[in-house]
């Protein structure tokens, strides 16, 4: 059995792929993209949340595979299609910028424990908090804050 942390992982690892391809090419996004996506989602939120990322993802393939053309608007910071409401492109930004920070400090806390810092895990709390509502017990966020208030106890 997957431990949530895992199943955590395994989410952000799927968002981050294809919120690359909504981003750069929405025309790559596929079904079994979204289904993917949802399957991962459900295992970690309990379900699908309205105005996911595999929600836009579903909407997406649906509109590749009726050949319609997927447009992107350059003028938003995350490239996401034109055709989302700006609170569907709201949570796309929310759990982009979730996904990118957690890669960032998911990253230090493998190579540099010793210098994840307050802020970093706060940073975490914060991006999870805003794109998914809550944290994870024992997710990315706990560990650098746990991480975080280890580091300044060895230093006091």
């Amino acid at each position: 059995m997957q431990s949530q942390t895992t199943k955590q992982r395994n989410l952000e690892d799927i968002a981050a792929k294809v919120i690359s391809k909504l981003d750069s090419a929405p025309e790559t996004v596929t079904s079994e993209d979204a289904s993917l996506l949802h399957s991962r989602e459900a295992r970690v939120k309990g379900g699908p949340t309205k105005g996911d990322i595999a929600s836009q993802a579903q909407s997406v393939s649906a509109a590749n595979e009726r050949g319609d053309t997927v447009q992107t608007n350059p003028a938003q910071r995350s490239g996401v299609n034109a055709n989302l409401t700006p609170a569907d492109q709201s949570q796309l930004a929310r759990e982009a910028n979730y996904v990118e920070a957690t890669d960032k400090i998911r990253t230090k806390l493998a190579t540099e424990p010793k210098s994840v810092t307050k802020e970093d895990g706060d940073l975490l709390h914060s991006r999870e908090t805003k794109a998914f509502g809550a944290t994870e017990k024992g997710g990315v966020a706990s560990q650098a804050q746990s991480q975080a208030a280890k580091n300044a106890g060895d230093t006091a």
